[in-house]
């Protein structure tokens, strides 16, 4: 992970995203996390228009460059698998600013409240959005779109109380995971607590995952399953 000068101790238990970081363990486009944590400005017709973050990162910001905790990280999680259905980032704006007010925290979407009543928030908010927008929504397969990253999304998430405390990355198997407890939040093999991209880089310059299991007294499952889980995100 990237280097900050944020206080170690105020990490713990946080975790600790660069924007490049993010982005590589979400698959998704480095350019589009810095707009929608970050804010950007668009022209219309000679016209300037801001448009604002959709929620301000937990940690602050350095020589103006975004990070992202972990709860950061699995909330835009979110907003990415909602954009990959279908649905308009104003209309994700408008869920999320809803479902703030319904849950009562700044991050809803990774807490137990929304995995449960995610449907009902999302329905309602559209029910209150009055621009033209939502009335051309085509409704019954935003819901289902929206439903479905819901199911798909939670089940790879562990939840304590009523927020998401751990992301199972590859494939939602145990071997590999996240949390913001341990490494500061770096995906690690699960059971032993050496990052994955360690795992995959000594199976490179050894040419055996056996002898890096060895070396790193590790099992051989968490290191095949390290391995593959980096040559997925390198693949994305």
């Amino acid at each position: 992970m990237s280097k900050s000068t944020t206080n170690t101790q105020e990490l713990l238990g946080v975790g600790l995203y660069a924007v490049p970081d993010a982005a590589r363990l979400l698959q998704m486009p480095a350019i589009n996390v810095r707009r929608w944590l970050g804010g950007y400005w668009y022209s219309r017709r000679g016209e300037r228009y801001a448009v604002p973050p959709l929620w301000s990162p937990e940690l602050p910001n350095f020589d103006d460059k975004i990070e992202l905790s972990f709860r950061d990280l699995i909330e835009l999680r979110f907003v990415n698998a909602f954009v990959k259905a279908g649905l308009g980032l104003k209309t994700i704006r408008h869920c999320l600013d809803f479902a703030r007010d319904v849950v009562d925290n700044d991050r809803p979407f990774s807490t137990s409240r929304f995995r449960t009543d995610g449907r009902t928030i999302f329905l309602e908010s559209i029910e209150r959005e009055a621009d033209s927008e939502a009335k051309l929504l085509d409704l019954k397969r935003h819901q289902y779109a929206f439903s479905k990253v819901l199911e798909r999304s939670f089940k790879d998430l562990d939840l304590e109380g009523n927020e998401v405390t751990r992301w199972r990355p590859y494939k939602g198997r145990d071997t590999v995971v996240i949390d913001p407890q341990r490494a500061f939040g770096q995906p690690i093999a699960a059971d032993f607590g050496v990052p994955t991209i360690a795992l995959a880089e000594a199976v490179e310059a050894e040419g055996s995952a056996e002898r890096v299991a060895a070396l790193y007294e590790v099992s051989i499952e968490a290191v095949r399953d390290a391995v593959k889980f980096e040559q997925e995100l390198r693949a994305a």
